[in-house]
């Protein structure tokens, strides 16, 4: 509540009337505090009379109920100090709605703040107004929405949760939340007793097991895991030193708003600050520095990246701003947008859409200008004082000084021309930084003399530029004029860089001899930090000697020397890539992300040629990474620039790029036919393997069955070991859709030998999940899972997230199939945790699927009610994946309205599945369509159709076995009643095909 409002009025709690003075003001009895909060929470809007009778009388009255509230009024009027407007329409309390502490809350909420939201509670809320019948419909709505931010937000203390659970000790969200901070706080033992009360009272009160989510809570206490909130940041190699006044209004600015943006000029510490204020917050915090960018970049791509949002499916990506807004929609995140003075229009865009779409999302940005975002918290970064010899400004010089040169002490003889130094600099850190460097070899009071004479030159540029500006750039041409001849041409050059550089990368573009000296030199002096292995420039230095680099004339090559360099490390990596050393230089080029970038851009405007392959190296490895959209964009981006015709001896090149980028949708409208390029122009194998994985993805595999495809086979498979294991998958996968599994099998096993031989775990990886397929339809579902699990730990080497989250589902189902509905509800909460974390709707889609199975199956049928009604709201809609998960999730609500007796909503849910299973001619989902109906038909006694349609669903499967208990219940119940009948209406159903199975539907 804001510190100039005259009175404050809670409700939650006993009533609270309070002056600014901090005197309270006691209201009557309970009907007078019932008038009062039925204003209180319409606080500046005007009550109608007739309302007010009700929420205070309700259908009933009293005679003379009009008199008696205007008597109440009055009464008011007399006890409070803000006005009771009567009108024609009813009455209105004149007081700001924030003022209300109840309204307070509801706002909170909604700006995704709820620790302090749920600092405003004193209890129960509207306790004392007597029982008005509004109050018990106004408090259970705040208590609902309380319950649900202390279930979605790790705020709430210990004596709350414990307070909250007694009143509610079903809500199962709440006793896992509980048991979390419990574990968390090294209480484990409590932890487990309050499970083990909590199932107790599940079982004996609703005849339920605990869900995938009180399960998951449990599991991680029982195995010891302490999750923590993820803070990606970047490290810092220096003590933070004079910030603590406004790291402090840093801190307090992002508990009042969701977008606070840190300004000033270069070198303020604006970053520094940041990175301090967010290593504080208690949530997740994600850093995406925006600096790598060129003017125009894609803002929401760079986002995308720094949060590992990746894309590891086949099918149709989705739009980077819609995926964030997925990934973040319900979590509580602060992240970080670093440097956005260049593309300031569209990180504004990007932050005011996601601030607007998910709730639990804050923004800390640093910038030289505000992002002029509606709700925008400004702070400027202000220079360090530098007053005397205590103040922030000497204490960094002093700091920065011991670390270059460890005898110095600040003294009576240093302190006055370190005082003069941060005083002539404005208390600017960047600039003391750059100064007190020097100190490693000469005395500060010569540093002093030195920086004074040439200061005063250097200080009258621009008069137009602001003062702290034009401080900024005299001290770093003051540090870059005490450079010698190689370190100055270094330094000019190594501006080329994005995101840092090795030893090796600098002295291969820069061309300094001695670079291995120099280049620490440079570090020496402030110039460039040091973090691993990389060096990197800050931005106020980079854009100063950029500039330098320019006026030189050097710009052009040193940039193809970059792009050259770069060009070599792709094709050094290529054949890494298909081996077992294939995550470890997965790392290497991640490290050089912003660089390969850079140089691609480049080389789009000055060497078509070195463009083409360039990009057509990094295709792969951005594959693998899961930046498909990237790698498409950058694809298409070399294309256009092209045009129809690649350049004499780069076709395999040109087709790599056109192939990956009609992968997912780019357009290129020239081209005849941009999503079926040609590869007529290969006069043999692809050097390139990955392009047959690029064309099967994009374009599907030559039929296996068609002759002229044979031609194409030829020209897509190279010989090498990794090639021929590619092609014994996709032959697998051709026989497996087809419905031959015995020979899928085969060569799916022939494909995981040849992957296994060079160690190249995509490959593995990929052959192991179909083998799992198979294995579970040949019935073997023990194999199935040792197939599944050997998958998964590939996936989570490789960092496949998203693929990790569906081979959980895929697990959870079969555990559910065995019966190991606990391990089916720690797999389902693990995928769900990991879609949550990449915005992958649709395997989130999944998870919640798995979520509604296994609650049906432990006989909680409410709550499988709720897991497929979530489902389907978060499930994509347009494609064969997320089409057929929908359609899925439609066959599982149907099993849940069957097991409630509802046999009408069942055959509800089914029609749109089978719509679906239709539509795209998917004979899986079919069956299980028809294996629902089959349910049904034992249900009503009606073992005969029962029977056909078991037969039926058993004809569309083909050779997969079953598996499914439920299905072998039915089967078991219609062979019951009908003997050795059911075999053979079962082979009639069996032989009706698809047509002659939507009649058995229809009839």
């Amino acid at each position: 509540m804001r510190e100039d409002s005259r009175v404050r009025f809670g409700v939650l709690g006993p009533m609270l009337v309070r002056r600014a003075d901090g005197t309270e003001v006691r209201v009557g009895g309970p009907r007078l505090r019932a008038l009062l909060a039925v204003l209180v929470v319409d606080a500046g809007r005007v009550v109608g009379v007739d309302r007010l009778i009700d929420a205070l009388y309700g259908s009933q009255p009293p005679a003379g109920v009009g008199n008696a509230i205007q008597s109440q009024v009055s009464r008011l009027r007399s006890l409070l100090d803000v006005e009771v407007e009567r009108s024609p329409a009813g009455y209105r309390l004149v007081v700001d709605p924030g003022e209300v502490d109840a309204l307070r809350f509801e706002e909170l909420l909604a700006r995704g703040l709820p620790g302090e939201a749920l600092a405003l509670w004193r209890g129960p809320a509207l306790r004392d107004v007597g029982d008005a019948p509004f109050a018990a419909v106004r408090a259970a709505r705040w208590e609902e929405l309380r319950l649900r931010a202390v279930e979605d937000h790790d705020v709430a203390s210990v004596g709350l949760l414990r307070e909250l659970v007694a009143v509610h000790p079903t809500r199962e969200r709440l006793v896992a939340r509980l048991m979390r901070v419990l574990h968390r706080e090294g209480r484990q033992a409590e932890a487990l007793e309050l499970f083990g009360r909590a199932r107790r009272v599940l079982a004996d009160g609703l005849g339920v097991d605990p869900s995938p989510v009180l399960a998951a809570a449990h599991g991680e206490v029982v195995r010891g895991e302490r999750p923590r909130a993820r803070h990606v940041l970047p490290a810092q190699l220096t003590s933070f030193v004079g910030r603590a006044e406004e790291l402090r209004l840093v801190g307090r600015a992002l508990l009042e708003s969701r977008l606070v943006t840190l300004t000033g000029p270069g070198g303020a510490g604006k970053t520094r600050l940041a990175v301090e204020a967010a290593g504080r917050d208690p949530g997740e915090v994600f850093f995406v520095d925006l600096a790598p960018l060129a003017v125009g970049g894609d803002v929401p791509r760079a986002v995308v990246a720094a949060l590992g949002l990746r894309e590891d499916g086949v099918g149709p990506v989705t739009a980077p701003v819609a995926r964030l807004a997925a990934a973040l929609r319900d979590r509580p995140v602060l992240v970080v947008l670093d440097n956005c003075e260049h593309v300031v229009a569209d990180a504004a865009a990007l932050a005011g859409g996601l601030l607007a779409a998910c709730a639990g999302l804050r923004v800390l940005a640093t910038s030289r200008e505000a992002l002029g975002v509606t709700g925008e918290t400004v702070r400027p970064v202000p220079p360090l004082g530098s007053g005397g010899v205590d103040s922030p400004a000497v204490r960094l010089f002093a700091d920065r000084a011991v670390a270059v040169n460890p005898s110095f002490r600040l003294d009576p003889v240093t302190a006055g021309p370190v005082v003069q130094i941060c005083r002539a600099l404005d208390g600017l850190p960047l600039a003391i930084e750059l100064a007190a460097a020097r100190v490693r070899s000469l005395p500060v009071a010569e540093v002093a003399a030195r920086l004074g004479d040439r200061f005063r030159l250097l200080s009258r540029g621009s008069r137009a530029a602001a003062p702290r500006h034009r401080t900024l750039h005299a001290v770093v041409e003051w540090s870059w004029g005490l450079l010698d001849d190689d370190e100055r041409v270094l330094a000019r050059r190594l501006t080329v860089f994005r995101g840092g550089v090795t030893l090796a990368g600098a002295a291969a573009v820069c061309g300094v001899a001695g670079t291995d000296e120099v280049l620490p030199s440079l570090a020496d002096k402030s110039l460039v930090e040091v973090s691993g292995d990389r060096y990197r420039m800050s931005e106020t230095v980079r854009e100063f000697g950029a500039r330098r680099l320019v006026e030189s004339g050097e710009e052009q090559a040193v940039l193809r020397a970059h792009a050259e360099y770069f060009l070599g490390l792709a094709v050094e990596a290529t054949p890494h890539l298909f081996r077992s050393e294939q995550v470890e230089w997965l790392g290497r080029l991640a490290a050089e992300h912003d660089n390969f970038t850079a140089a691609v851009r480049w080389a789009v405007g000055h060497d078509h040629a070195l463009a083409l392959r360039l990009t057509a190296d990094l295709v792969w490895p951005l594959w693998l990474r899961g930046l498909r959209t990237e790698g498409a964009s950058l694809s298409a981006e070399v294309v256009r620039a092209v045009g129809p015709v690649p350049p004499e001896g780069l076709g395999e090149e040109y087709l790599v790029c056109v192939v990956n980028a009609s992968s997912t949708g780019q357009v290129l409208p020239w081209a005849p036919s941009p999503r079926q390029p040609s590869p007529e122009g290969m006069t043999g194998p692809p050097t390139r393997p990955f392009l047959t994985v690029l064309w099967g993805m994009a374009h599907g595999a030559p039929k296996l069955d068609a002759p002229a495809s044979d031609a194409l086979r030829a020209r897509l498979l190279a010989p090498d070991p990794w090639s021929q294991a590619l092609g014994r998958l996709g032959s697998g996968m051709q026989h497996q859709y087809s419905g031959r599994l015995r020979v899928a099998y085969e060569e799916h096993t022939a494909a995981l030998a040849g992957f296994r031989a060079v160690g190249e775990r995509w490959g593995m990886s990929l052959a192991l999940s179909q083998l799992a397929e198979l294995a579970r339809a040949r019935g073997d579902l023990a194999r199935a899972v040792g197939f599944l699990d050997e998958a998964l730990a590939l996936s989570r080497q490789f960092g496949a997230t998203e693929h990790t989250a569906s081979l959980l589902c895929r697990r959870s189902e079969w555990a559910c199939h065995s019966g190991d509905l606990d391990g089916a509800a720690a797999d389902v909460e693990a995928a769900a945790e990991l879609a949550r974390s990449q915005g992958a709707v649709e395997t989130l889609a999944q998870a919640w699927l798995g979520a509604a199975e296994v609650a049906r199956r432990r006989g909680d049928l409410p709550a499988a009610r709720r897991w497929c009604a979530e489902a389907l709201r978060v499930c994509p809609e347009g494609w064969f994946g997320p089409e057929e998960v929908r359609g899925l999730i439609h066959v599982a609500a149907g099993r849940v309205e069957l097991a409630c007796g509802d046999h009408g909503a069942a055959v509800r849910a089914w029609g749109p599945a089978w719509v679906v299973a239709r539509e795209w001619g998917n004979q899986m989902l079919a069956a299980r369509v028809v294996d629902a109906h089959a349910a049904l038909a034992v249900a009503v006694g009606d073992c005969e159709r029962a029977a056909l349609l078991a037969g039926a669903a058993r004809g569309l499967r083909g050779e997969s076995a079953v598996v499914d208990p439920d299905v072998l219940e039915v089967e078991r119940a219609a062979r019951e009643v009908l003997g050795g009948r059911f075999d053979v209406l079962s082979a009639r159903g069996a032989a009706s095909g698809l047509d002659g199975v939507a009649a058995l539907l229809d009839a």
